[in-house]
């Protein structure tokens, strides 16, 4: 059976990425890195639980994906370019089939976004992940959640709602059973599109990077729109108005009813798109930005200086929100 230190040397070690900011990556009992002069790290650690955030005998090059994707979305939320992970990984077995999987699916995005694996630990225990990421910006530039100001417009990336539509037939979700027997049944094409938005995010970040001096606040939309909203208006101090309608549905979404769409849109989670409030003098640079990260952006509401979230139809009647997901509070 191979040793902790076989299975970090097969499927983790590389040789050295040539980046200047890695003084040193793994092998040592810290990393050492050597950020630009005059920038800023921005650091984030998000963990993967099975049971919890995917299902047993989920894909493992899937969840390599995954597992830096949703890592790599708040570095983007901040504005931050990515520079270097830490893993850190339990495992029931050394299963080297899997292994090889999740560590193909991992260091394929890492390279896309020139981001080093520089260390982290392995240990036997229920299948867990956790990342922490690290990533660069120029001082004074970073999107934080407390920069809303009243007047802001407030923007929203990609579309929403297919990785919730993936996970409802999943786990045949009891939320849809009365909804879903009432449309056309799903094509198996349709079904692995939204599937891929479940279990291959795509983190935003050079939209992030493009919005640095634009933006005034942004947010990752993990756990839903309307509940990571409320979290940039609670730093903010201030309120929003919503249009549910206007809200970007995902085109496997598309095809449901209006009240499963605005439901899952404002609150499916998984969606790992970018929430962003901008000046309305600065509307064609949030399209230029979008346009120039290949990234589709879409005015959504506003910011109030009144507290809380007003969300209405397209034809101005009022919505209740629904709850997004809890760690603590869902099952």
């Amino acid at each position: 059976m191979p040793s902790e230190f076989d299975l970090i040397k097969q499927y983790f070690t590389r040789p050295p990425c040539g980046d200047a900011r890695i003084g040193l990556g793994i092998g040592d009992d810290c990393a050492l890195l050597l950020p630009t002069p005059g920038s800023r790290l921005a650091v984030s650690a998000d963990m993967l639980v099975e049971g919890r955030h995917f299902f047993a005998g989920a894909d493992a090059e899937s969840l390599g994906h995954k597992a830096l994707a949703v890592n790599l979305s708040d570095l983007a939320a901040m504005g931050a370019a990515p520079l270097a992970f830490t893993l850190a990984l339990s495992l029931p077995s050394p299963d080297t089939a899997w292994l090889a999987g999740f560590s193909s699916g991992l260091l394929a995005l890492a390279d896309l976004h020139g981001c080093s694996l520089i260390g982290g630990d392995t240990t036997r225990g229920p299948l867990n992940i956790c990342i922490t990421v690290f990533g660069e910006l120029p001082a004074g530039v970073a999107l934080r959640r407390d920069a809303a100001l009243p007047g802001d417009e407030l923007w929203v990336s990609g579309t929403l709602g297919d990785a919730r539509l993936a996970l409802a037939a999943l786990r045949c979700d009891a939320a849809a059973d009365a909804i879903l027997p009432l449309i056309p049944p799903l094509s198996e094409a349709d079904l692995q599109q939204a599937a891929q938005r479940l279990h291959r995010p795509t983190p935003r970040v050079a939209l992030g990077i493009a919005l640095r001096g634009i933006a005034h606040a942004a947010i990752d939309i993990s756990d839903g729109f309307a509940g990571d909203l409320a979290h940039v208006l609670a730093r903010s101090r201030c309120g929003a108005s919503v249009d549910a309608d206007a809200l970007p549905a995902g085109p496997i979404l598309q095809k449901m009813p209006a009240a499963l769409r605005r439901d899952w849109c404002m609150a499916g989670g998984d969606d790992y798109e970018l929430c962003f409030t901008a000046p309305p003098c600065l509307h064609a640079a949030v399209l230029a930005a979008g346009l120039a990260s290949g990234t589709r952006v879409t005015r959504v509401g506003r910011i109030d200086a009144a507290g809380g979230l007003r969300l209405s139809d397209g034809d101005g009647n009022m919505l209740q929100a629904p709850p997004s997901f809890d760690h603590f509070g869902n099952s």
